[in-house]
């Protein structure tokens, strides 16, 4: 199996569970699928400067999906989302994209690598 193929299989791309808990208690669900390098890319292309908070709006505008796969917020709800909400629960929505679902791993590189060493041998 190529190296791609092996990647591939052994990473899911499907949408994750999100929570942010609100300032009144209710918790506010969505979903999102992991960030590619393309939509990283795209994302820093479209907020057309070096801010890290600009880069994330971005991304959850293009991230983050109701339970449907429909997209929650669209490029023309950016400016709402900085203006109308307090910041916290931006910055919350935010780091949701970027955090690691609860229930998965980061793989660990030396790992792969020794395991992988151990299945060629």
């Amino acid at each position: 199996m190529k190296a791609l193929d092996r990647l591939k299989a052994s990473t899911s791309m499907k949408p994750a569970p999100r929570t942010v808990t609100l300032p009144n208690g209710d918790v506010f669900e969505f979903l999102s699928r992991p960030v590619t390098l393309a939509q990283r890319a795209r994302a820093q292309k479209q907020a057309g400067n070096d801010s890290a908070s600009d880069f994330a709006l971005q991304l959850l505008v293009m991230l983050a999906e109701d339970e449907n796969g429909q997209k929650l917020f669209d490029a023309g709800d950016i400016a709402e989302l900085r203006n109308a909400l307090p910041a916290s629960v931006v910055e919350s929505l935010m780091l949701q994209l970027i955090s690691e679902p609860e229930g998965e791993e980061e793989l660990d590189p030396k790992a792969s690598v020794s395991s992988s060493k151990r299945t060629t041998s």
